[in-house]
Parts: structure tokens; sequence; C-alpha cells
């Protein structure tokens, strides 16, 4: 019965594997044939590895004094920040940048402030507009990771550094740090190796275009598809060696068992974590602002074809997260680290749009582009969340299979009765957060569909992203809250299900 369940799901996950090696063998056999890498071609790659680069080291860098202060501080209002934290990762990131565009841009805040004391403007585009995107989306995902390894040193082991008057910073937080951050570095770098929406809206230009935007630019401007798949081959060998990487030092704090509990770590300044937690709360704080407030100033110039391209992307949305729970709560009970491992792992090597670019190059021919739209986007935004999925379900599913297969056994339950009596009941509040989760990632999502859409069938973020290109922000700003409220509505929906009488 074990080896069958490990069969199964060693079946799973090669499954899931093809699927995303598919799409590379066709790029791989449409690379064949005459001509080499550019040298426009090489500055698109060590573009993209400078700026992920730079992005990692900006946000993890800022994200240490943050977290350590956030770990030493009690204060009104701060676990209501920790939350606003993960927003930034729900956050369609072409709503993002709008909201980044609204602060830093040519008519934004910060250079209507610099206007009035004379200063020269500050210009958003091109590396430091993609780097400092970049930093608001992943500065928060850093806090978070760090803050938990914080929070992670048991409390007696200050206690005792305390009582020998040890020095708290070398015994206890340093080998805390140098445990974390390496994984968080390469963690993000591998987020920011994929950019393609912040690319294309701060980026572009022959000396700030990442892989991603010359990929997209030599399908749909150039139709040079032996160049878009020797692109597209690199960016998959970038992201791989990456993820094997982080797969390799990305491991959990090892502080011993003590007794669980986080404490507030004493010393430090006061003023100093006060301005730290503030200018962060500020920078996270202004965008999101700035989103709502201009978006609910352009719902006014809203196109006719919104409401048609929010059923695509609820559509789009509500599939991914039909295929995720399908393929994810089986492979998290049925146990196996071989699969488990595939899922978790080649999907981290790929992105959506080389997953759309291979799926065009092999569909050519054979479908309309249009015919396949919303299927392709569908299985590539299941692909790109399936990981997140897992590694959200795993540990419930252990946990349930530990305290209740003998007891199921004993009853003698058939597997159906098991997974509904026992199992599902135990993971509600793991589903409804990874159905939340899948359902936000999709909505936001502008890869795969950016090669498949005829008019008329644009999902939200696409249809933003023509607005922007054609000016009409205040339209892309209704378009934007529309598509937050629907990101956020859908999140909320799910996880508020599985927080509903959840058995654990």
């Amino acid at each position: 019965m074990a080896r069958r369940a490990v069969a199964i799901n060693l079946g799973l996950g090669a499954a899931v594997a093809a699927l995303c090696l598919l799409p590379l063998w066709a790029v791989a056999r449409a690379a064949v044939g005459p001509g080499a890498l550019s040298a426009a071609d090489w500055q698109a790659i060590r573009f993209t590895i400078w700026q992920a680069f730079l992005s990692a080291v900006f946000s993890v860098g800022l994200a240490i004094p943050v977290a350590r202060a956030l770990a030493r501080r009690s204060f009104p209002g701060r676990g209501l920040l920790i939350s606003l934290l993960g927003a930034p990762f729900l956050l369609p990131v072409l709503v993002a940048v709008l909201g980044i565009l609204t602060i830093f841009g040519r008519g934004g805040l910060l250079n209507s402030g610099l206007a009035a004391l004379g200063l020269p403007p500050f210009s958003i585009y091109g590396l430091h507009g993609v780097v400092l995107a970049h930093v608001f989306f992943n500065l928060p995902l850093a806090v978070r990771l760090i803050l938990q390894g914080w929070q992670s040193i048991p409390a007696e082991r200050v206690r005792l550094a305390r009582s020998l008057r040890a020095p708290q910073f070398r015994v206890l937080e340093w080998p805390m740090l140098r445990e974390v951050v390496p994984g968080a570095l390469v963690l993000i770098f591998l987020v920011c190796l994929t950019s393609f929406a912040v690319a294309i809206t701060l980026g572009g230009g022959p000396r700030a275009t990442t892989l991603e935007l010359a990929i997209y630019q030599a399908v749909l401007f150039d139709f040079d598809l032996a160049r878009a798949a020797r692109l597209a081959l690199v960016q998959y060998g970038l992201c791989a060696v990456a993820a094997g990487v982080a797969g390799l030092i990305a491991r959990p704090a090892s502080f011993g068992a003590g007794l669980g509990r986080s404490i507030a770590l004493g010393g430090g300044s006061r003023l100093f974590d006060g301005v730290a937690i503030g200018l962060m709360a500020v920078f996270l704080l202004l965008p999101l602002g700035a989103v709502l407030v201009r978006g609910a100033m352009g719902l006014s110039s809203l196109p006719a074809t919104v409401w048609a391209s929010a059923l695509v992307s609820v559509t789009v949305a509500l599939g991914a997260v039909a295929m995720v729970l399908l393929i994810a709560v089986p492979m998290a009970l049925l146990g196996g680290r071989i699969g488990r491992g595939l899922a978790l792992a080649v999907p981290l090597a790929s992105s959506s749009l080389v997953l759309g670019a291979g799926a065009f190059l092999l569909l050519r021919g054979l479908v309309r582009p249009q015919d396949a739209a919303l299927g392709v986007t569908m299985v590539a935004n299941t692909l790109m969340a399936l990981p997140f999925a897992l590694r959200i379900l795993s540990p419930a599913a252990d946990q349930a299979r530990a305290e209740y297969d003998r007891l199921a056994a004993a009853l003698r339950l058939p597997i159906l009765a098991r997974l509904w009596i026992v199992y599902l009941p135990r993971m509600r509040r793991q589903i409804g957060f990874a159905a939340g989760l899948t359902a936000a990632m999709a909505m936001g999502d502008l890869g795969a569909i950016v090669f498949f859409a005829a008019e008329g069938q644009a999902t939200l973020p696409l249809l933003m992203q023509r607005l922007l290109g054609a000016y009409r922000t205040e339209a892309a700003a209704g378009v934007g809250l529309v598509l937050v409220i629907l990101s956020f509505g859908l999140f909320w929906l799910f996880d508020q299900w599985g927080r509903g009488n959840a058995a654990t």
C-alpha cells in the first residue's frame, strides 16, 4: 500500500516535471540552427543577473535592522504591521508598480517635493527603478523570513546569555543570521531573475532589458523564435542553478527544541529601531495608499472591456485553484520525497513567460493561439503556484497521517472515507490558504497570456499593461483597483472558508 502511494506520488511529480520540461524541449528545438547570442542578448543576461543581485542585497540588507527592531520592540499595531508585510506578495505586480510610479514617478510626490526645493528631478526608469520596485516587493518577504529566525531563538537561551553576561549578538543573533540570510538572498535573487512586469514598465531600452523582456520582444515584435528560444534556455539555466543553490542552503534554523517561545530581545537604541520600523512602514504603505486613491479616481475612466477581462481573470484563477488542489492535496497526503521534490523544484526553475513561449512553439500550426489562451494560462499559473501550495499543505498532511493513520486502519476506513472524515477536515485551514494564495497569484500574473490573448481575451493585468502602454494611466489605475479588489476578495473568501470550522 505504502509502496503504491509512493509510486503514484512519483508519477504525479514526474507529470508536473514533464509539463514544465516539454515547453523547454520545444524551446530547445527551436534554438537549434544558425545564430548565436548577440551583444544585446549578453547585455540582457548581464542586466538580469545584476538587477537580481542588487535587489536581493538591498532587500535583505535593509530587512535585517527592521526585523531586529520588530523582534525587540512591542508597540500598538505591531501585529497589524507584520500582517501588512504579506500584502505586496498578494498585490498584482503591475498594480504595485503603478503605486510606485505615483510616489516616485515623473509627476509623483517625490519629484513634486524635489521641485519645491529647487532640486533636479528623480527618474524612476532604468536599473534603479527596477531595483526599487523589487525591493518594494521583496523587503517585506525578507523581513518576515529574518524575523522568523529571530523569533525562533528559544527564550531560555536568551536568559542564559544574559545571566552569563555573554555578548548576545555574537552567541545568539549572528549564528541565526548566518543560517537564515543566505537562503533569503538566494530566494529573492531567484524571484527577481524572472522579472517581467516590472521590467516592461520601469526598464526597457537596450541598457535595462531583462531576459524575460527580451524573450517577449523577440516573439511579439521581431518574431525571431530562434533568438527567443536561446534566451529562454539561458533563463531556464540561470533559474535552475539559483533554485538548486536555494534548495541546498535554504534550511530551517537549527536552534534546538527549546520552549519554542519568542521573547523581545533587550538592548539597542529605541530611536534607531523606531526610525527603521517607521521608514519601512512609510516605504510600504505610501504606494499601497496611492493605489487605492488613484484607483478610486480612475474608476470613472474604466474601459468598456474591463468586466470581460475581469471574467477571464477570475475564470483563469479559479481554474488554477482547482488544478493546484487536485494535484497538491494528493501529493501532500501520499508521501514520497522524490515525487514531492520534483513538483517543488522543477516549476521553481521555470517562469510563466518561458512556459508560455514554449507552449506557443508547441501549439503553433496546431491550434489558433486564442483558442489555447485560457487553457495554457491556467496550466502555467498552476505550475507557478504548485510549489507554494505543496509547502503549505505538506506539514499538515504529514501531521494528520502520523496522528490518525493507525486509527483509520483499525477502523478499516476505505480511502475516500479517510479523505473526507480524517484528512481534509484537518487540512482545511491550509487548503483554504493555499487556494487563496493560488487565486491571488493567478489573478496578478502577466506571463503566458501575452502570447495567446486575442482582442477581448485579455486578463486584467494584460488590459492594464495595454492601457499603460497607451498612456491611459487613469484608466489603468481604475483597472488596477478592480484587480486588487478581486484578488484580495478571492484570497479572503478562500482563506475564510479554510478558517471556518477547521479541525486544527
